[in-house]
């Protein structure tokens, strides 16, 4: 099934939208690099985010936390690749590669991968437009300025959902241009991308304005820095599941379609409540 007829079909079954569950397949990431690293481990882990509840994993074989250094194509190749082979002769939900790279996006959809989730929204190499429209799958779009590196350094805008709304709907062209289909593009405004913790709070109340582009927006907060710096008792990145579900409930309210988060069983549970509020608001 595709993520969009996933999105309808969990919409008029469950009434929340989906939930997407963090497989990081790196030793270095901020949360939980490390922890499930090795293929076996990256994929028990993946089994229980589904067992828990996740509508879709998303595989990362390079970390994207700011500092992160870069890692060759066939280091992220040979990360990613079994857990998503693996886990297709298992599971027929829907598997997202996190990747800039066009090369191991490719790799990836050829061992079962049907949604490419790139934090350079396709910026990262000249070829990754066209490789993104040769491979036919749905695009998740993500801004962010600069490369995890250096990203954090000092993030500046005039007008943060301004510049982010004309970034993304800049990218969403050059990659209908380049042949992938508008109903294929998802966005995600980068929360924690080249972004103090005033632009992040920014954007999350504003995220119907990001909703209103027309394209199904992803929303990714999960355990990050912000939470620490609006509560310093949030300092272990363990210790932010209530800022996390504060974060993606508030995002789903304003639009968001899909949230990405570590702590997948909590999340579906505070989305279950959610709807079943609202099924309530709707029946008086």
């Amino acid at each position: 099934m595709s993520l969009n007829g996933l999105l309808k079909h969990c919409l008029q079954t469950r009434r929340h939208p989906l939930v997407m569950g963090i497989v990081n397949v790196t030793p270095d990431s901020f949360s939980d690099g490390g922890q499930y690293d090795g293929p076996e481990a990256a994929l028990s882990h993946a089994r229980q985010l589904i067992s828990d509840g996740a509508d879709v994993l998303d595989i990362g074989g390079e970390s994207t936390r700011p500092g992160a250094d870069a890692v060759s194509v066939e280091q992220e190749i040979a990360r990613v690749v079994p857990v998503i082979s693996a886990l297709r002769k298992e599971w027929d939900g829907v598997i997202s590669i996190d990747t800039m790279k066009p090369e191991v996006a490719r790799a990836a959809v050829a061992a079962g991968a049907t949604v490419w989730n790139d934090v350079t929204a396709l910026g990262f190499s000249a070829d990754s437009p066209a490789v993104a429209a040769e491979l036919g799958v749905e695009i998740i779009l993500m801004h962010m300025l600069g490369d995890p590196k250096t990203m954090q350094a000092a993030p500046s805008y005039e007008d943060v959902t301004a510049e982010v709304m004309a970034h993304l709907t800049a990218c969403a062209e050059i990659a209908i241009e380049a042949g992938v289909s508008p109903d294929s593009i998802w966005l995600d405004p980068g929360i924690g991308f080249a972004k103090t913790t005033a632009h992040n709070l920014q954007l999350t109340a504003d995220l119907g304005q990001i909703c209103d582009l027309g394209y199904p927006v992803l929303y990714a907060a999960s355990r990050k820095r912000m939470i620490a710096e609006i509560d310093p008792a949030a300092a272990s990145a363990n210790d932010r599941l209530g800022g996390s579900l504060a974060l993606h409930l508030e995002a789903v309210n304003r639009g968001a379609m899909m949230v990405r988060v570590h702590d997948v069983r909590e999340t579906v549970q505070a989305l279950k409540v959610r709807a079943a509020i609202r099924s309530c608001e709707e029946a008086r």
